[in-house]
């Protein structure tokens, strides 16, 4: 995991996104428990109420479990949620974009089109 102190992205935020980030790449598998909030606080030196902050977004989102007691482990399913999340953000954060831009230029939906197979052959 890696934090940016300087940013302006929240640090909880960033705890949710590095753990999830995990969880897509399959360094969380599924039905596995991820390192506690004691953990990653000392680990990397942040309060663990912001850490608790971040992974009970992940909760909240249905990608992580408490089981009391125990700890905290990666729901049955979580990675393709995970996937489904950031494809959404995909299309809203930069597709949609793009395709503004592109009917700003006057590009049409082919030329468009080709224009991103001519991007993949890159």
């Amino acid at each position: 995991m890696k934090f940016d102190f300087n940013s302006t992205k929240p640090l909880f935020q960033q705890v949710n996104d590095e753990i999830e980030a995990a969880i897509l790449s399959g360094a969380f598998p599924e039905e596995s428990q991820v390192p506690s909030t004691t953990e990653i606080s000392k680990s990397f030196q942040i309060n663990p109420a912001t850490v608790l902050k971040g992974m009970n977004l992940l909760v909240d989102h249905d990608l992580l479990e408490k089981k009391r007691g125990i700890g905290m482990f990666v729901k049955t399913g979580a990675q393709a949620k995970v996937k489904t999340i950031r494809k959404d953000k995909f299309l809203h954060e930069s597709v949609v974009t793009v395709v503004k831009q592109a009917q700003a230029l006057g590009i049409t939906e082919a030329e468009l089109k080709e224009l991103i197979e001519r991007g993949y052959q890159q």
